[in-house]
Order: structure tokens, then C-alpha cells, then sequence
């Protein structure tokens, strides 16, 4: 015979397994997808870039100081941004050329400064400069950060292979515990319906189900902007964001 207990214990448990259930994004087709396109633009001055003084292995990462330009502006256009729809839970299949994300080290930089790969999958980080690093990752949630993966890469060609599974956020930051002047970012998508901006600050999302949804713009620096928009079938909707100097 089950106990009280038990039966609650049985129950809770299969209304979890629901809720991870409902949460995982499926595949399914599209035949009358919209569009959204639009513009993010920043306004207010131009912050200047960080100044860190390099403080170690002058012969790899430079001497002086370095100079990270964490909100990038061209034109009036903010780049660096990502455009996505939050909590999509069915629709056109991801992008696999994007599934993975590559990080190289070189020159006591991460390159590219702005990374993109699906959640649950792999990132492979190398270590190219013959000095010492420790990738450190953070998921980003709210204003708390929470320790992916740190790791040390004392050799030169090195190379760490590991599944990112965010739990909440969809960042993650990018540092080196060796030199604090190493930074960068990787956006963790859960979902495809994403869009890196271009130079002009321009994105497009396509094969967009039917509905309404949220629309969120992320820049690493300057936190995220949203909107409330309602795909129609075939159409093309546009939607702007704005930033603003914090």
C-alpha cells in the first residue's frame, strides 16, 4: 500500500518531468512563418572603452594598457546585441552550423568577444599563446553571476571541450583568473529564433510560428530591452529597440 507520502512524492515528481517536459523546445514545421525585422540603435554619448593596465606576460599579451570597448557604436547603430524570442516552445529547427561554440585565446584576448551557441551543446576553447590561462565562464542571471566551468590552460595548443546546459540564464562571461584584461561573452540560445546584429545595428528573424511573443535585445554591457509583438502568418513585422549610455 502507498503512503501519503509516497503518492506526494509521486506526484511532485511527475509534475516536474511535465514542467522539464513542456520547457523543451521541439521541432515541428512552419508553413506560414513570419518575419521580424528591426533596427537597435544606442543613444547618448558613447561611453569610452574600459582601460586595463596589462600587468603580465608582456611578450604575449602587450605592454601599457588594454583598451576593451564594451559598447560598441556605429552610427547610431549598438552592435554586440543579440535579438531573440523568449520562451518559444515549438517551431523551425536550429541553425547546426551554430550548435557549437569555438573560443580562441590568442594574443590574451578571446576571439570573437561575442560568441553564439545552442544551449546543451559543446564549446571548444583553445589556448594559441604559449602562456598560461584560466577560462573562467559565468551564467549570467539577473545581476548574479553563477560558475559554468574554470579551468586552467598552462599550454600552448591546449584545447577544453565541454557541455554548456544553462539552467536560467542565457549568458555566459567570458574571463581569465590568469589576466584580469581578458574579456568576453557567449549567448546560449534555447530556442533558433535568434539574431546577432549587424555593423548597422540590423537584424532579421524568420519562419516565426504565428503568435504573440516577447522580444528581447541583450547586449552584454547594457542589459536587455523587450517588447510585446504578435506575428501574423506570412507577414513581416518590424520592431525597433533603443539603448541608452547607463
Amino acid at each position: 500500500m502507498k503512503t501519503a507520502d509516497s503518492i506526494l512524492l509521486g506526484v511532485l515528481a511527475s509534475t516536474l518531468s511535465l514542467s522539464l517536459h513542456a520547457a523543451t523546445y521541439k521541432v515541428a514545421e512552419v508553413s506560414d512563418g513570419g518575419t521580424i525585422t528591426g533596427k537597435v540603435s544606442f543613444s547618448g554619448d558613447d561611453p569610452a572603452p574600459n582601460t586595463y593596465a596589462i600587468t603580465k606576460d608582456p611578450e604575449t599579451c602587450g605592454t601599457g594598457d588594454r583598451l576593451i570597448d564594451f559598447v560598441k557604436v556605429n552610427g547610431g547603430a549598438l552592435t554586440d546585441v543579440v535579438v531573440y524570442l523568449d520562451k518559444v516552445k515549438s517551431g523551425k529547427a536550429f541553425a547546426e552550423n551554430e550548435a557549437k561554440g569555438d573560443i580562441d585565446q590568442k594574443g590574451c584576448e578571446f576571439h570573437p568577444f561575442l560568441q553564439v551557441m545552442h544551449n546543451d551543446h559543446e564549446v571548444s576553447v583553445l589556448n594559441s599563446d604559449a602562456v598560461s590561462h584560466n577560462i573562467h565562464t559565468y551564467e549570467l542571471i539577473g545581476r548574479a553571476k553563477k560558475t559554468v566551468f574554470n579551468i586552467s590552460q598552462p599550454d600552448k595548443g591546449s584545447v577544453i571541450k565541454k557541455t554548456v546546459k544553462l539552467k536560467r540564464g542565457t549568458v555566459m562571461k567570458v574571463e581569465c583568473d590568469q589576466h584580469d584584461f581578458m574579456h568576453g561573452f557567449v549567448f546560449v540560445a534555447r530556442n533558433p529564433y535568434y539574431a546577432v546584429v549587424k555593423e548597422d545595428g540590423t537584424f532579421t528573424i524568420d519562419g516565426v510560428p504565428p503568435g504573440k511573443y516577447t522580444l528581447m535585445a541583450w547586449h552584454g554591457t547594457l542589459g536587455t530591452e523587450k517588447a510585446k509583438v504578435t506575428v501574423d502568418a506570412g507577414k513581416t513585422l518590424t520592431t525597433d529597440f533603443e539603448f541608452k549610455a547607463k
